[in-house]
């Protein structure tokens, strides 16, 4: 999401300058590659380049080939090869041993549809489509687009069959459709919010956990009860700030399954009231900063105020916060802390990737 927000800065950034850009989208990986389908770069006339395609290989020849898309004003699919020696012989050698396509689309300064299809993705905390129609064998190539403007676009009842049936799945896809001699290709890309990651606490150990949460692209906000401490002065990059007792900061919290909580204010009172709330909310995690006797003392009392801690899933609660890496100093700890925030939220099971079986980009 991050990139997806710096390719539309971007875009508003070049258009309002009279700049002409073009979107290159990763739209099919065969075999392995660095970037995966929905990875994107936005490139200006100029050689601006916003986002990424490769781990750098590629964006070279990625550059020369937007600047044709942009002069001669269509969509033009490129396939690179990196079995094949000729593609190997011009430089692009990723190591990876697969195949990647990218469309490249030269973008209209009114009513463009791929950057107004990420921007809407930023402007709400519920899941998007960004979906590119493009061809195998011609150069019909319709674009990037959200998903309502497809499903206005597409007239075939059995793509539009197709489509639904993918959506349901909730997870992003590519399909092919068949029409006599023509092969359209169809990539649905599933967006899902940032992270939302609420800091309780705005001592100095939170400004490298917000650094490194925004270095990650996350919407994080500042929490604390002490205007001196929890200010923009202090927490420049933090998308909002909240001043204010437990009972005052609560009802400003927008919470979803995306939502993370790490509670370190140093303040025992502060965090005890705070976790009594959250543990009746639905969320994935509350982070408790500090050693396993803080989090029994902590849930001790909660239970001694009447709360039955039987009731509640204690599985979000993660006291101490942070994975086990070795951490001392708060920039290692505010890392530990995000990795642990990403493998719950994202689902997995942090190992050593060596250990993993399956392809690292797989589902397992």
């Amino acid at each position: 999401m991050q990139e997806s927000s710096a390719i539309v800065q971007a875009y508003d950034a070049a258009t309002a300058a009279g700049l002409a850009c073009a979107l290159a989208s990763v739209v099919h990986v065969q075999g392995s590659s660095y970037r995966r389908p929905g990875a994107r770069m936005l490139v200006t006339e100029i050689g601006q380049m916003t986002g990424a395609i490769s781990g750098g290989c590629l964006e070279g020849d990625a550059l020369r080939k937007a600047v044709l898309a942009m002069s001669q004003g269509k969509n033009k699919l490129v396939v690179y090869d990196t079995t094949d020696d000729e593609d190997a012989s011009i430089g692009i050698q990723l190591g990876c041993n697969g195949i990647v396509s990218i469309l490249f689309e030269p973008l209209p300064v009114i009513g463009c549809k791929p950057i107004e299809a990420l921007r809407q993705t930023l402007q709400t905390r519920l899941p998007q489509w960004v979906c590119t129609v493009y061809a195998a064998n011609h150069d019909s190539h319709l674009g990037t687009m959200d998903l309502q403007t497809l499903t206005e676009t597409v007239q075939d009842q059995m793509v539009q069959n197709l489509i639904q049936q993918q959506v349901e799945k909730q997870e992003s896809n590519h399909f092919e459709y068949q029409t006599g001699a023509h092969q359209q290709m169809y990539f649905l890309d599933y967006c899902l919010p940032p992270i939302a990651l609420y800091i309780v606490g705005a001592g100095n150990d939170a400004i490298p956990l917000l650094k490194m949460s925004k270095i990650l692209g996350w919407h994080t906000t500042i929490v604390d009860g002490r205007v001196t401490h929890a200010n923009a002065q202090r927490f420049p990059e933090a998308n909002e700030i909240l001043v204010g007792k437990p009972t005052e900061i609560l009802p400003k919290m927008v919470i979803d399954n995306r939502t993370a909580i790490v509670l370190m204010t140093h303040n025992y009172q502060y965090d005890l009231a705070m976790l009594e709330s959250l543990l009746t909310v639905n969320l994935p995690y509350i982070g408790l900063l500090g050693p396993s006797g803080k989090r029994n003392r902590i849930l001790s009392e909660i239970q001694d105020k009447g709360v039955d801690l039987a009731t509640i899933d204690l599985n979000k609660l993660y006291g101490p916060t942070g994975l086990n890496l070795g951490a001392e100093t708060a920039d290692q700890i505010a890392l530990s802390i995000c990795a642990e925030i990403m493998a719950v939220i994202h689902e997995k099971e942090p190992i050593h990737l060596k250990l993993k079986d399956s392809p690292i980009h797989s589902g397992q």
